[in-house]
């Protein structure tokens, strides 16, 4: 069982795992979207913008579900739709990642008005989702770690950024996927 004391050393490791584990991924993801280049991959790999797009939209609708259970007490379904919300989120990184090994930078077509704002979304995208993904693994400690006073405190933070971060992402795809047709 793991010890419920929020003021002590003892709760700071989990945090510390968090952060760390947060900036290695955002380091690795950095590294392999920039710097890596492409690579020749199998043909399927063309798929999974459009995977990812659905692994994002997935999360938002189990994040919304969820919600929508907390607010009306109902704390097992809530559970679930989190852990599915999670799931999918993590779904989406794997994909991302394995799209991004192989594919590297994509690089926008648009132009006109559409390109800052295409940016403007991305850059909020990627930023949010840099600070999201601690955020996530903190909601997710609390709640499982039954230490719910803290889970509601940093909730209240990580649903709107997660929820931003998920809808986002398939906003991102559909523009992407537009200019490349136009």
């Amino acid at each position: 069982m793991v010890e419920k004391s929020e003021g002590t050393s003892n709760s700071r490791t989990p945090a510390a795992v968090m952060i760390l584990l947060s900036a290695v991924i955002a380091a690795a993801l950095i590294w392999l979207i920039y710097f890596k280049g492409r690579v020749e991959g199998p043909e399927w790999v063309t798929s999974l913008p459009a995977a990812n797009a659905f692994f994002n939209s997935m999360s938002a609708l189990c994040l919304g579900t969820g919600y929508y259970f907390i607010r009306r007490g109902n704390k097992a379904s809530h559970q679930k739709m989190m852990l599915s919300a999670t799931f999918f989120s993590g779904l989406f990184l794997v994909s991302y990642v394995v799209y991004h090994f192989y594919h590297g930078d994509t690089k926008f077509p648009g132009h006109g008005w559409v390109r800052p704002v295409y940016f403007g979304v991305l850059i909020s995208h990627i930023l949010l989702s840099v600070v999201a993904l601690p955020m996530i693994l903190a909601s997710l400690w609390y709640g499982l770690t039954s230490q719910f006073q803290a889970h509601r405190k940093i909730s209240r933070w990580t649903f709107p950024v997660w929820m931003y971060v998920s809808v986002t992402g398939v906003v991102v795809y559909f523009m992407l996927k537009a200019a490349m047709a136009a």
